[in-house]
């Protein structure tokens, strides 16, 4: 009566064994660590054009909205196979080179310097092995931002104190979706990533008391990467 239940444990154990087996060979599973940089825009992501409000301010300065730059960073993930998928948990910690300034010659009653500062992200991803060295993949998670703002009055006894340097870190989602392709003993990628910000805000105190404003960021990037799998 034995016979059944020493079977169900061999074949039990055979199957555990045969997973572990595939795990380990699959070139897409196990530790791994990268560095990636690419473009990097971060912008409002109000759907108002501050070029059309017929206010007399930013009329006719080709005004850039958006912050552009070139981001950096590193990554490291843990990918596991199961066969019908790639699943993985990775995490990033980036910096960018964007910021903006009034030196575009804005014609505003204050001047600005706007600095994209350090990346933080975690999250996971799923993917697809559409051939023995590809895989295709989209991706999703937390990430928190560093955003230096600093205003200057220009116009003196106007009723408005636009003089403040401000460091905010503010959180947020991200999604994406890549390629990543074996090479050699390690791997490239490219990858376009989408972020939103929505807790960015300037309260009363910077503004005289007088208005606080909230401000919904959105963030693009298309990003390049070099890893090692271990």
């Amino acid at each position: 009566m034995k016979t059944p239940l020493v079977i169900s444990l061999l074949a039990g154990s055979m199957m555990v064994s045969a997973a572990a087996q595939a795990q380990e060979s699959s070139p897409f599973s196990g530790p791994r660590i990268e560095i990636i940089g690419g473009y990097d825009q971060l912008r409002s992501g109000s759907d108002v054009d501050i070029d059309t409000d017929e206010d007399g301010i930013f009329e006719d300065n080709g005004l850039d909205q958006s912050v552009d730059g070139f981001a950096y960073g590193v990554a490291a993930g843990y990918d596991f196979d199961l066969g019908s998928a790639i699943v993985g948990l990775e995490a990033e910690y980036m910096d960018s080179t964007g910021k903006q300034s009034s030196s575009e010659d804005i014609a505003a009653p204050f001047g600005y310097r706007i600095n994209v500062n350090r990346d933080l992200y975690i999250g996971a991803r799923i993917g697809a092995q559409v051939t023995p060295t590809t895989l295709l993949y989209a991706k999703g998670g937390y990430t928190n931002t560093r955003v230096e703002s600093r205003f200057q009055d220009r116009v003196e006894d106007d009723g408005y104190e636009l003089d403040f340097d401000d460091g905010q870190s503010v959180d947020g989602y991200r999604v994406g979706a890549g390629i990543e392709q074996l090479v050699g003993p390690g791997y490239v990628k490219l990858e376009y990533r989408y972020s939103n910000y929505s807790s960015m805000k300037y309260d009363d105190e910077l503004f005289n008391d007088n208005s606080s404003i909230g401000i919904d960021l959105d963030r693009h990037q298309v990003l390049a990467g070099v890893g090692v799998r271990f």
